[in-house]
């Protein structure tokens, strides 16, 4: 048991090191702000607070964990060991910087809440982020800063204990359109047709009448293919399929589709089956919870596993909206066309609700990759190359190593082979 003394017990200090102890190194930790029950402590322990009591291990403690709301901050980027960090503690700190406070920034999504220009479909700008100002995207920074933090304080106290967890790796599909032409209804087939046409798309034109004519396979029709695939490696995957009403931004078969809502439950007999919500319900509550019970209802088991179509996070609301009807878990914290870290982390994490000041039960899970980051990379090697870097730090620190991918990719054309591609990341990356 490692103690914490500090001038006072706030919910962000809790949350924050009860991340980096309890759920990054399995170290069990307990609080105190009596200066007599911290002497007289004769396990490890440690200070955080403005000045150190003795010659303890001490971190000096920036405002950031005792304030509340949100405040303009004066964010300085600088190395440690090779690690960027920020938030510096002096000389007198044993660590250079305020961990808890850099690793709440990140963790919370501090920044977010901050004023930004949201892009073209109402989400956070990936440049708008610390991480990618200062380069350091493509590291799990806070599981990073733990593990030597842990170094650091073995040092000290050799006999600390700490349960090691394992990495793990998870494939998730996500199908928001789960066919390119088939069982589209008339009006969305001639619909098409004709916008292929006014494109001069006879490709496409070919291949919708080829498919509607039962000739080929739909091409976003890989299901099977991949739950095949899945079977050979040892690994959690999970499909994410969109269950609403069309609209402008959702363009799915319809619910009502016999042969789609056959082909979910097909799925479901051989994977992890959850929702991947619609633009609106990202948004509304109570079309939310219909998509979500619809769902439920025809798999037949509880839909608690989220992933927010565009990954519209837009906090604190969204998160909210997802406690509210009941979600556990949501796997949508990541950039879509930017691979890294958008928490700073590869470790799941409860989301901390700053205008509350209270930990939120839902259960983030930061995924690594979006395979949208990856279209515009010429070739396998080159892809390999920024993933494998990536992998190695996750296994480092013994993290979450999530991809995350889409029917619609590993059924397109495109100047790579997805599917091969896909089954690589798998081979490469399960272990």
């Amino acid at each position: 048991m490692l103690l914490i003394f500090t001038h006072k017990i706030t919910n962000r200090l809790t949350y924050t090191a009860r991340q980096l102890f309890e759920k990054i190194l399995g170290i069990e930790i307990t609080f105190t702000t009596k200066v007599e029950d911290f002497i007289k402590h004769t396990g490890p322990k440690m200070t955080y607070s403005k000045q150190p009591l003795q010659n303890e291990f001490f971190i000096r403690s920036n405002d950031l964990l005792f304030e509340q709301g949100i405040n303009d901050l004066d964010i300085k980027v600088v190395d440690w060991e090779g690690v960027p960090c920020f938030f510096s503690a002096g000389d007198k700190s044993t660590l250079p910087f305020d961990i808890f406070s850099a690793s709440f920034f990140l963790l919370s999504r501090y920044e977010e809440y901050l004023p930004h220009v949201k892009d073209s479909v109402g989400r956070f700008p990936v440049k708008e982020s610390i991480a990618y100002q200062n380069n350091f995207l493509e590291l799990p920074v806070v599981d990073l800063w733990a593990f030597k933090l842990l170094d650091a304080l073995q040092q000290r106290f050799p006999d600390l204990e700490h349960k090691e967890k394992s990495y793990r790796f998870t494939s998730i599909i996500n199908v928001t359109t789960s066919h390119a032409f088939a069982m589209r209804g008339l009006a969305r087939t001639l619909g098409g047709f004709f916008i292929d046409l006014g494109n001069f798309k006879f490709r496409s034109i070919l291949d919708r009448f080829s498919v509607l004519l039962g000739l080929k396979k739909d091409p976003f029709d890989n299901f099977y293919e991949l739950i095949d695939i899945h079977k050979k490696f040892p690994i959690k995957t999970m499909f994410f399929f969109q269950f609403a009403k069309h609209s402008a931004h959702d363009k799915n078969v319809s619910t009502n589709h016999n042969k789609f809502r056959y082909l979910i439950k097909s799925v479901a007999d051989y994977s992890e089956v959850s929702l991947s919500t619609s633009f609106l319900s990202s948004t509304d509550k109570t079309v939310l919870k219909q998509e979500k019970n619809q769902l439920g209802n025809l798999i037949n088991r509880p839909v608690t596993y989220s992933r927010l179509r565009y990954n519209r996070v837009n906090v604190p609301a969204t998160y909210r909206n997802l406690v509210e009807t009941e979600f556990t878990d949501d796997f949508s914290m990541g950039y879509t066309h930017e691979v890294g870290f958008r928490a700073g982390t590869c470790t799941p994490f409860h989301f901390y609700d700053i205008n509350m000041e209270v930990r939120q039960p839902l259960r983030v899970h930061p995924f690594a990759v979006h395979d949208y980051a990856l279209v515009n990379y010429r070739s396998k090697e080159e892809i390999f190359e920024k993933m494998d870097k990536m992998y190695r730090m996750v296994k480092q620190v013994k993290g979450d190593f999530i991809v995350v991918f889409s029917n619609e990719l590993l059924g397109g054309k495109q100047h790579l082979d997805w599917m091969e591609l896909y089954q690589s990341f798998l081979k490469r990356y399960y272990v």
